[in-house]
């Protein structure tokens, strides 16, 4: 069974930084498109960033344009996120999963921005 592990969980203040990271434990990472969600509580959950399986081409939701860039290390079967610039409204917890969504969600990773 395919697990995804997310890791880089964080509580900081308004303009920093985190890096959230997701291992896959399957080769369909090399195979698949990926993405990273979040969700906040009451809302839905959605796709933020995505990347082609070459990584040759990426696609982000509005509100994180210029902010935040996915990537992807298929040696090691992760699927990264480098989140700059953080503001309050990015608190949720992300999740990634492939593109579009084919696994089992795995426990997410919680963002918290707050000052």
């Amino acid at each position: 069974q395919v697990q995804l592990v997310e890791s880089g969980e964080g509580s900081v203040q308004p303009g920093d930084s985190l890096r959230l990271s997701c291992i896959v434990s399957e080769i369909i990472f090399r195979l698949t498109d990926m993405g990273w969600y979040r969700q906040v509580p009451g809302k839905q959950r959605e796709l933020v960033a995505s990347i082609r399986m070459d990584s040759k081409s990426t696609n982000y939701t509005d509100s994180v344009k210029g902010r935040f860039a996915i990537s992807r290390d298929s040696a090691k079967n992760t699927l990264y996120l480098q989140m700059n610039s953080l503001k309050p409204e990015d608190t949720a917890v992300y999740f990634c999963n492939t593109v579009p969504i084919t696994l089992n969600w795995g426990q997410g990773t919680q963002v918290t921005v707050s000052s």
